[in-house]
């Protein structure tokens, strides 16, 4: 029975720490080239808890998925700013 208890505490474990990711899209002022896409790629991709990047260059956008218990938005935004980019999450507009 304590063998069991033990298994089931780990899985479950392991299924709330799937569920701790989320995802932001941020505007970014001073992403105009495409080496300010790579530098973004190249330098918010490695920030912790981040596990996905996607960059528009067109719309200026980057969506971020990242673990909720690694970092946090305000982190992301201070990352955009040791590049010398600023960003803002973008609110979205509930539907009417």
């Amino acid at each position: 029975m304590l063998c069991s208890v033990f298994v089931f505490s780990i899985s479950y474990s392991q299924e709330a720490k799937k569920n701790t990711k989320e995802t932001v899209t941020f505007t970014v002022k001073g992403m105009d080239c495409e080496n300010c896409q790579k530098k973004v790629e190249k330098n918010l991709a490695f920030e912790k808890g981040v596990t996905d990047l996607k960059c528009n260059l067109s719309t200026k956008t980057v969506v971020v998925t990242y673990y909720k218990d690694k970092t946090t938005e305000k982190k992301l935004k201070d990352a955009f700013k040791k590049i010398g980019m600023e960003a803002e999450p973008k609110v979205e507009k509930p539907k009417a």
